[in-house]
């Protein structure tokens, strides 16, 4: 049988390790009450959540209605899970998670439908090398955005959507 000690540093471990991936528990999810756009919701406690890795058109820019559209469906009303990564607010005070819908993770599957571009500033890039993958996907398959115009994709990428 184990001790004592031997089992305070088996839950001491795993504890520490749920902590340090971000990981919350179903009990701590909370129900999206708005979507502001493709990337950023608010929670019934009203925090701002903007999305990790990944950047949807703003208001203006092409694909903004499809993006917050698709972004409603997926979220609006329902319960939300919230994964952090190092940094947890950006520079506006919103909160930086990675979100999940159930069994579907959220910032994934809006880049894996091309309403999204990967937009990775560390030392947020736990699913970097996932996005990487997806857009690809996105890309190849033109899915989204990407069945856009070579011009009118080139305007967009990296960030350029964004108004001035």
């Amino acid at each position: 049988m184990l001790s004592r000690k031997a089992l305070f540093f088996i839950l001491f471990f795993c504890l520490s390790s749920a902590f340090i991936n971000g990981y919350i528990k179903a009990d701590d999810e909370l129900r999206v009450t708005k979507v502001i756009d493709g990337d950023t919701i608010v929670l019934e406690n009203g925090e701002h959540v903007r999305y990790i890795g990944m950047d949807a058109p703003e208001k203006g820019r092409p694909y903004y209605g499809e993006a917050t559209r698709e972004n409603k469906r997926l979220v609006n009303g329902k319960k939300v899970r919230l994964e952090y990564d190092l940094e947890r607010t950006d520079r506006y005070g919103r909160t930086l998670a990675y979100v999940y819908a159930g069994e579907i993770f959220v910032n994934a599957e809006l880049v894996r439908n091309g309403y999204t571009m990967i937009y990775t500033f560390p030392p947020n890039v736990k699913y970097y090398k996932t996005f990487l993958a997806l857009q690809g996907e996105a890309r190849e398959r033109k899915r989204g955005l990407w069945g856009l115009s070579q011009q009118d994709i080139k305007s967009i990428k990296g960030g350029h959507w964004r108004s001035k």
